[in-house]
This record gives structure tokens, sequence and C-alpha cells, in this order.
């Protein structure tokens, strides 16, 4: 009885805001007369959300749940497509060499910027808006300002299907769980998590996993800057931390990700966490919100989730009494 209990929470509390999400969003386009998926386009633009989304939440999460704030995971997805569709470009090569440059140009640049970190030895928030600026302009300067543009070219701009998102997503989500719960790398990880002077002086290297996790993280927002540069064919530049937005995408779904995680393992939250703010993203999208009023929605969505986490245990108290919260 027991564990038919245990596996019933286990499943609503992973699929509980998914679904909710899901549910509201179908409403809403129908309540205005259109439907949440009605074309192939939909379903690719949901995909690609979930992806980017997905890839944005899992960089910046490794080194944000170690206390590293890491601002730099934008440039380094600017930087990594610009130098991959540069070289595809004057070398003729397609999609698939666009994509592994893109994540070897992604691990390089993070590895530098976690090089940085812990040679100069300066709070990482201060160090990763260093590291934004000085990979935005090497982007524009790389470019002259221009940015690139490969709109024409079929070759650099076939990536885009359901089923390539689909490999992306579950490529990436098993390596990362094989990465982080099955090697010494991640047992070393876990440990400088839960105790970082301790593990040190057992003998686990901090500095090698530190540069580890910003190499990880930019190979992610590598493959980020892949995505967005193969969907709109054109990479623009950003400049004075201009970058910095993308970071911002993953929030959201980073929290609701750490809520799921509690039932499951905690990147499959990650992957729940995308999936919900990309129905949240399409349904603006069917709709045609304008910008702004995005942008105040989803900061209301993120605040009132934010709310209801400091508060979970005083709502559970209201809702089911002490008595019922102690069983």
């Amino acid at each position: 009885m027991k564990k038919g209990k245990k596996i019933t929470t286990k499943i609503l509390g992973i699929a509980t805001i998914p679904t909710v999400t899901f549910i509201i969003m179908i409403i809403l386009c129908a309540v205005n007369g259109v439907k949440l998926f009605e074309t192939t386009g939909n379903w690719i633009a949901f995909f690609r959300a979930v992806t980017s989304v997905m890839l944005t939440t899992f960089a910046l999460s490794i080194n944000l749940n170690s206390g590293r704030f890491d601002f730099s995971i934008g440039s380094i997805s600017l930087l990594s497509s610009i130098i991959s569709s540069t070289i595809c470009i004057k070398a003729g090569l397609t999609t698939p060499f666009m994509l592994s440059v893109s994540l070897i140009s992604g691990i390089v640049l993070g590895a530098l910027s976690g090089l940085v970190y812990v040679l100069i030895k300066l709070p990482p928030i201060i160090v990763s808006l260093g590291i934004a600026l000085f990979y935005e302009g090497l982007s524009f300067a790389i470019t002259n300002g221009y940015g690139v543009s490969f709109v024409a070219n079929a070759e650099l701009i076939s990536f885009p299907s359901v089923a390539h998102y689909l490999e992306v997503i579950i490529i990436a989500l098993c390596v990362i769980i094989i990465l982080f719960d099955y090697t010494r790398f991640g047992y070393n990880y876990r440990a400088l998590l839960s105790g970082q002077k301790v593990s040190v002086n057992m003998g686990i290297k901090e500095i090698p996993n530190a540069i580890g996790c910003y190499a990880i993280a930019g190979g992610l927002m590598g493959i980020v800057g892949f995505i967005s540069a193969t969907n709109t064919g054109n990479i623009q530049m950003a400049l004075n931390f201009g970058s910095i937005g993308v970071m911002f995408t993953a929030f959201l779904p980073m929290f609701i990700g750490g809520f799921i995680g509690r039932f499951c393992n905690e990147r499959i939250g990650y992957v729940l966490g995308a999936v919900t703010t990309a129905l949240i993203s399409l349904m603006y999208a069917r709709l045609d919100v304008d910008s702004s009023v995005q942008q105040i929605v989803t900061a209301l969505i993120l605040v009132g989730f934010l709310i209801y986490l400091n508060n979970e245990n005083k709502l559970k108290v209201l809702l089911i009494g002490k008595r019922g919260l102690h069983k």
C-alpha cells in the first residue's frame, strides 16, 4: 500500500506541472479560436524551444549549483556559432560539420572561461562578466560588426526538424546523466557540492573539476548557438552584455525542474521544465502576444513559483493540517 502511494506521488510530482500547463495553454488558445499545435511548423518550434531551453538550463545549473554564477554562457553561444558558421561557409562544409565545430568551439571557449576563473581567483560573477564582454567583442571583430548570414545556403539551414531535435534532446540528456551520475568526474562534482573543504582535504582536485564544468557548459551552449543560427540563417551581434539575456530563459525551467527533480532524476526534471516553458512560449507565438507582455507574464509566473517554493510547508499545513503533514 505504501509502495503504491509512493509511486503515485512520484507520478503526480513528475507529470502535474507539464500536464496542467499543457491543458491551460490549449484552453487559452481554444478561447481565442486557434489550436496550440496546428501545423508541422508548430511542432518544430516547440521542440526547438525545448531543446534550446533544456541545454541552456543544463549549462546554467552545472556551475550555479556549485555557487558559480556564469554570465558568459550567452556569449559562448554567440561566438561558437560565429566560428562554426564562418568556417563552414568558407570551407563549403555542411550542417553536421557546423554542429561539430560549434560543439568543439563551445567546449574550448568554456574551458578558457574556467581557466581564467581559477587563475585570477576573483568572484565568478566578475570573471564571467569580463569574459562575456571579451567574447562579445571578439564576435564583433570577427564579423566586422555585421554578423553572419547564410540564409541562401541550404546546406547550413537544413537542420530544423522534429527528429533532429529529439535526437539532440535524448543524446544530451543521456550524456549529462552518465557524466554527472556514473563517472568519477560526477562523483567528484557531487562531493564538492556536499562539502568543498572536506572533499579537497580528501584529495579531490577542485580546479580540474571546475574547468571541466565550464567546458561542459560551454559545449552545451555551443549547440544552443548552432540551433539558433540554423533556425534563422542569421547571427546578430550582441554588445554591452547583450548576450546575457540567453541565460534568463533558463531560470524558470531550472526552478520547475528542481521541484520535479524531487520525484525523479534532476536532469529529467530540467527537461520537463523546458517542456513546460516551451508550451508557454508556443502559446505566446500562436496568440501573437506582444514581447513586453510575454516578459511580464513570465516574470510573474517565476515570482509566483518562487513564492510557492518558499512557503510550501505553510501551504501544506493550511491545506491538509499538521497531522496530515506528518503522516
